[in-house]
């Protein structure tokens, strides 16, 4: 029977609600009226062929921030510009480029992209703008697939340079004399898709620019710099941190949009003891496939590849049954041929493909069009993350579907019961530390070899010439006669530091699939103990490989590819010792903390563990020596909160309580939880008293323990919130983490303590008792 039918958008909606097995699971159903466009007017002073190229391209007038933006870029202010998915942003930047390369052909200007595909998609995007107005640009990708000889052409003549920061910091900076025109020239720096330099990542990328800008200065350029962000709580702030320079943020957005119907769906719960839900990934397929059959072109998102591939072939065979067009539903992720997604990306934009599942590579920019539904299987992460896949689907004028489906994770499940804070609560933070030592001394070996330091010469948070004398005690600089520091080792020092890790020392991993043997990417010490153990499956870029052999003494990991349903989980037996105390102020029911800590580590056993269903299906031993991780962290005492407990009960209310605080302070800081790691004492030698901490999983740390610590009461009250709205019965992975006691109820436990912790006590302790 053909159940194949075209209908509109809203009409699918209408009977999808109507269907009581995906109705039930709808825990909001939110709609966002159509917008209006805010236009202005394009300023006199732009040059009429470009006024010409944009006609062409349908665009009569700016929008109120581009023409905000292009302003301010012209008068050679600093920006950043934060509005929606898909509301034009890259105008914002290519306009004031272009009229400074019509007015001097010897300007040039830096795009930053944090991924290769958004940089030729950029690229391509321009040259049409360039070729409909008449202008000669020349404008090139510069990454790790442009050829020798086009990378010779590109330092010589590239006017828009397009690459991203690894590139920038291994390839450019400690070659810059091959780039002096670049350099001289440089007037506009473009810093796209801003809220993901962020972590460590952010930290590094913060120190490249840092040493970026003392090139340009050596050169005697100063250009102004555009970042662009996806809507966070504090662009400005972050923008500041990242560049070293005070910054506008320019955030009326005066694009149009259509009403939008956003739905937040919890799979039903099968079993009320353990808590265990139904399928994300088999409820999204459900969502999408009465839009698919009606002729609406449908993103299906996934968070690995494994449940991009799983959707795909259980959507062709659901349409091959439904006499529907099977061929028209494509995959989209990492693995796929440069050709192959470039032809699957013009499919979308063009119709010819109706539905695409995809991983986050489509979250970012790529032009794919403006869709009519967007399915994410699992929240992506961060709210920013989530309004960029949602943004996927709206055609302006056009009614659109958005429907985020919940994982059972402890993260899903707080967003999920939380719809204000998807749908225009405080947005989460984007946090980073550029001035971490571990981090700092690396990009200062790299800033050393480029240029030599001047005495008192300032490098981030002040003169580095104390650091400098500390690297010199190692021989790699050495001050001179004429007071300058120079580099005095054979080593090249940038191709020692990875931007994705804070260590010095990394775990180099080796892929062996093909003929010959390559780099697939590095992971600091600490992460490579659960990451790539011998017989872990390692996740690169949404592609699982499994771990050969781990040398730890010569640090390489090797690997090769495969394709299984299960991944790994090592269990990490962690001690804790504080180190010092950086702040400390009284809180319900005992003491909030920020300090620095010791960190032991030693992992000892590791479980295979089904994807879905995170059934057990084996396990191994793991053999690595005990390392030690200097970090900082955030931690909470509850001397007063726990009088009258037994020491049974108190431990497992400390890790229920733990597990909840740790999954909401993912949210509100845009972390991945295993950034963040966890331990309960119950009794803490430091302080003698019942203590959770939180601590940094990377060196030094990134600044994240100390809005945590300003962030206590939130935390408190948000952990209340994800275990009271947790259907469970005595606690559950989704709430207090897995039930190691089958006896106890973990779930009231949790929520008596953090009743004692709440400042709001009254509010904390109904809950508790609606609970009991």
């Amino acid at each position: 029977m053909r159940t194949y039918a075209p209908a509109p958008t809203r009409a699918v909606l209408e009977q999808a609600l109507e269907e009581p097995s995906l109705a039930r699971g709808v825990r909001h159903h939110e709609v966002i009226p159509a917008r209006t466009a805010i236009h202005a007017e394009w300023p006199e002073w732009l040059d009429p062929r470009i006024r010409t190229g944009l006609a062409g391209r349908g665009i009569a007038r700016p929008y109120v921030h581009q023409s905000q933006a292009i302003e301010a870029v012209h008068a050679g202010e600093d920006i950043v510009v934060v509005t929606p998915t898909a509301s034009g942003k890259s105008l914002c930047y290519t306009v004031p480029v272009l009229q400074a390369l019509a007015e001097d052909p010897s300007a040039r200007a830096l795009f930053l992209f944090p991924t290769k595909a958004l940089g030729q998609d950029q690229v391509a995007e321009l040259g049409d703008l360039v070729h409909d107005a008449g202008l000669t640009v020349s404008a090139a990708t510069y990454d790790g697939d442009t050829p020798a000889p086009i990378r010779s052409a590109i330092r010589k003549a590239g006017q828009v340079v397009v690459t991203n920061p690894d590139m920038l910091h291994s390839a450019m900076l400690p070659h810059h004399t091959k780039w002096f025109q670049l350099f001289e020239q440089l007037r506009v720096i473009v810093i796209d898709e801003l809220h993901t330099y962020r972590g460590v990542f952010g930290s590094h990328v913060a120190n490249v620019l840092r040493r970026l800008l003392r090139l340009c200065a050596h050169y005697g350029s100063n250009p102004v710099i555009v970042c662009c962000s996806a809507t966070i709580a504090n662009p400005g702030e972050l923008a500041e941190q990242l560049t070293g320079r005070p910054v506008r943020v320019i955030d009326r957005n005066g694009a149009p949009s259509g009403e939008k119907h956003v739905l937040l769906v919890d799979p039903p719960v099968i079993d009320a003891s353990t808590g265990a839900r139904g399928s994300a990934l088999t409820l999204a397929q459900r969502w999408a496939m009465p839009f698919l059959r009606a002729g609406r072109q449908t993103v299906v998102f996934g968070k690995s590849r494994v449940a991009v591939e799983i959707m795909l072939s259980n959507l062709r065979e659901t349409m091959r049954q439904d006499m529907g067009p099977r061929s028209r539903i494509r995959g989209y992720r990492g693995g796929y041929l440069p050709t192959e997604r470039r032809a699957i990306e013009r499919g979308l934009r063009e119709g010819e493909i109706l539905g695409v599942v995809s991983t986050n590579a489509l979250e970012l920019g790529v032009d794919i069009g403006h869709l009519d539904v967007a399915v994410l299987a699992g929240y992506p992460g961060s709210i920013a993350g989530t309004w960029q896949q949602m943004g996927r689907a709206g055609r302006r004028g056009d009614v659109s579907v958005a429907v985020l489906v919940a994982s059972p994770a402890p993260v899903d499940q707080y967003v999920i019961h939380h719809p204000e804070f998807v749908l225009g609560g405080q947005p989460e933070e984007a946090r980073l530390d550029p001035d971490n030592l571990h981090v700092l001394l690396a990009h200062l070996r790299a800033a050393t070899f480029e240029l030599p330091f001047e005495p008192g010469e300032w490098f981030g948070p002040g003169p580095a010439d104390d650091l400098l004398a500390f690297l010199g005690e190692s021989g790699t600089v050495r001050p001179a006669a004429d007071g300058r520091w120079y580099w005095s080792s054979e080593n090249f020092p940038a191709s020692e530091v990875s931007l994705r890790a804070a260590a010095p020392e990394n775990v180099v991993i080796i892929d062996t699939t093909p003929d010959r043997p390559r780099v697939l990417g590095e992971v600091d010490l600490f992460s490579a103990q659960v990451l790539v153990h011998q017989h872990a499956i390692y996740m690169h870029d949404s592609v699982q490989y499994h771990v050969d052999k781990l040398d730890w003494g010569e640090r390489k990991a090797y690997v090769h590819k495969v394709d299984v349903d299960h991944y790994t989980y090592a269990n990490r037996a962690v001690t804790l010792k504080p180190l010092d105390v950086f702040a400390t102020a009284p809180s319900t029911g005992g003491t909030r903390v920020h300090g620095e800590v010791m960190v032991a580590s030693l992992v000892t056993l590791y479980k295979k563990l089904k994807f879905i269903t995170d059934e057990n299906v084996g396990w191994g031993p793991i053999d690595l020596p005990e390392i030690e991780l200097q970090t900082t962290a955030y931690w909470l005492t509850a001397e007063r909160a726990a009088v009258g407990w037994r020491r049974d009960e108190l431990d497992v209310a400390l890790i229920g309580a733990g597990r909840a605080i740790q999954a909401v302070a993912a949210v509100l800081l845009m972390l991945d939880p295993r950034d963040l790691g966890l331990v309960s004492q119950v009794r803490s030698p430091h302080h003698e008293a019942p203590t959770i901490y939180l601590y940094e999983a990377m060196p030094g740390g990134v600044g994240l323990s100390e809005r945590l610590w300003a962030r206590h009461d939130e935390l408190v009250a948000g952990a209340t919130d994800l275990i009271r709205a947790c259907p469970c019965e005595a606690g559950c992975p989704a709430c207090t983490g897995p039930r190691l006691e089958p006896d106890v109820d973990g779930k009231a436990l949790a929520l008596r303590l953090l009743a004692a912790l709440a400042a709001d006590r009254a509010g904390a302790d109904a809950g508790a008792a609606a609970v009991a």
